[in-house]
């Protein structure tokens, strides 16, 4: 038995050319789709990962978040498929994708249909990871797709109630973020799957980190396999994304959010981080005082509105999304963790809480995000590198400021320390603000937050929720029907429990910094116009009716000298 070997990949290595797309070997339709995505030129890992999945080696690879790791084993899992087809007598499941949550597999399953839409006649792709009756997704595993995208537990139900079988068909095996598949309880249901599996089949495992658990997994599932480390940093370099942080009081987090969004300093899609589901909701109706719209990335709506969400988000429908830190991590303690997955191991594992398995999980895509904004400091330096990765993803560039207060500075200096690099250089730098230049806009922020009462909050949670509930259910069957009407459905509607004061929608100039002057389109002075004064409905009816000749005229009786003189 041949021992795995390890690949070191260098993001510095200029030793070989850059090795392309067209260069693959990969068939035009597959080519003229990646075109379609915008992808110029393969990402580290893509130009790695790809030739080596494409001659049939098992590759366990490890990569940061969004440095390109979905394309990375869904290009060269369409292109053997489109191969294998060609000479196929009958229709069979060749591919497998595993994910540790719905999230992830729909936006697998996404990406995949983008890939294959010049050749989604000859492809086809299911994503089983839904809230329906197993029952109800046994029609689409009867006609065979080509490729199916599920959970593992969702997956095993289906084996288990003989929907699906794989002993003789399956070419590929995908696990998607590995190092998470575990912590989502999915322990059992791997060591189970494998039994459902045929003897010889090529597996491909994508994790951002190698931890003890793809450890297990890769032990599982691959033989033979090259392992693919990355030698570069977890965030991208200075030149791609820039790191500010401010040192400020609580209440003057929402006056500079305030100052920043109005004066255009922050530009383009950005995503703001904070520690919980209620705080996302204060500055979603802070932000409505001012007619600044935004939406929510709930972790308890439905998975169905969140990947909307998401979608319109990364398609330029709004730019400002406010995400809760829970939603991208395991709420329980590194020793609950421990012990769930001891109990887990033996059987006795409780149900993982819905939402660890149906929250907003880490790998999700967030599209051309230019800036990160964390509201409330990560806890961890893993939660910073990672709510930070969120902006500068592949070659694009991206700005990440975190708001700072003094009982958050241990924690940054934690960052600072970690970020540090051999040459005691740090990339987070602090942001040269002055904070006397915008006093003038205190008292609109105190305003604006008086009118944001906890009840306010409850009562826009109570609604959204409701009306997400809604769309996702009651509005099924029409949105599958009419697709454009759930394409103009947006999630940043102003939700209105607190009163809006619409005096605060625009900036006077006279508050604009001198130095912003020419930075911020100032509303432009009323010119000279005659008062015109506000007509009722009442007035407006009357002036109709003297303006018709036959309703305007009055009859006068003639008086007593008119008569005389006649």
């Amino acid at each position: 038995m041949c021992l795995p070997f390890n690949i070191m990949a260098s993001s510095n290595s200029s030793e070989a050319k850059t090795l392309e797309f067209h260069e693959m070997g990969l068939d035009d339709r597959l080519l003229k789709d990646i075109a379609s995505q915008g992808w110029e030129k393969p990402t580290l890992i893509q130009e790695k990962a790809i030739p080596l999945a494409l001659e049939g080696k098992d590759i366990v690879s490890q990569a940061r978040t969004g440095s390109g790791k979905t394309a990375a084993y869904a290009v060269p899992v369409i292109q053997k498929i489109l191969t294998s087809k060609r000479g196929a007598r009958e229709q069979a499941i060749r591919a497998l994708i595993l994910a540790p949550s719905r999230d992830l597999c729909k936006q697998t399953y996404t990406n995949i249909r983008a890939l294959t839409r010049s050749c989604s006649r000859e492809l086809s792709c299911v994503d089983l990871s839904g809230q329906v009756e197993i029952a109800a997704q046994r029609p689409l595993l009867m006609e065979k797709p080509d490729i199916v995208i599920s959970t593992p537990r969702r997956l095993m139900a289906h084996l288990q109630a003989g929907n699906i079988d794989l002993r003789d068909s399956l070419e590929m095996l995908v696990v998607d973020e590995a190092d998470l598949i575990f912590s989502f309880g999915h322990e059992n249901d791997i060591k189970e799957l494998v039994s459902y599996l045929p003897k010889i089949y090529q597996a491909m495992l994508m994790s951002a980190t190698l931890t003890d658990e793809v450890t297990s997994i890769k032990q599982l599932v691959l033989h033979n396999a090259i392992t693919l480390k990355l030698q570069e940093s977890q965030l991208p370099e200075p030149d791609r994304l820039t790191q500010y942080f401010v040192k400020c009081v609580e209440e003057d987090k929402f006056l500079l959010l305030y100052c920043m969004i109005k004066l255009n300093l922050i530009r383009g899609k950005t995503i703001i981080f904070v520690e919980d589901i209620d705080r996302c909701y204060r500055v979603k109706l802070f932000l409505e005082q001012f007619s600044i719209r935004s939406c929510v990335l709930n972790s308890q709506l439905p998975a169905s509105s969140r990947m909307h969400i998401i979608f319109q988000f990364n398609n330029g429908f709004y730019d400002i999304i406010i995400a809760a830190g829970d939603a991208y991590k395991f709420k329980a303690t590194e020793q609950e963790e421990k012990k769930h997955r001891k109990d887990n191991s033996r059987g006795k594992g409780k149900k993982i809480p819905t939402d660890v398995e149906f929250g907003v999980s880490r790998g999700i895509d967030f599209q051309h995000v230019s800036n990160v904004i964390n509201f409330d400091f990560p806890s961890s330096i893993k939660g910073y590198i990672h709510k930070v990765g969120r902006t500068a993803r592949a070659h694009e560039r991206g700005t990440a400021l975190s708001f700072v207060t003094e009982e958050e500075t241990e924690l940054l200096t934690e960052v600072e320390e970690y970020l540090t690099d051999e040459s005691g250089v740090c990339p987070l730098k602090p942001y040269q603000f002055k904070m006397e230049e915008v006093e003038g806009f205190r008292y609109r922020t105190k305003d604006a937050m008086r009118a944001v009462t906890k009840v306010a909050i409850r009562e826009a949670r109570m609604k959204e929720l409701k009306h997400e509930i809604f769309n996702s259910s009651k509005l099924k069957m029409y949105f599958e029907d009419n697709p454009r009407d759930l394409q103009l459905l947006r999630h940043d509607k102003v939700l209105h429990p607190a009163k809006v004061h619409s005096d605060l929608k625009n900036v006077p100039e006279y508050l604009v910094p001198r130095v912003l002057k020419g930075v911020k389109p100032v509303t432009p002075k009323a010119k000279n116009k005659k008062y015109t004064p506000v007509k009722s409905k009442a007035m407006k009816h009357m002036m109709k009716k003297k303006a018709d000749p036959l309703n305007s005229f009055t009859f006068q009786r003639p008086t007593k000298s008119s008569s005389k003189e006649t």
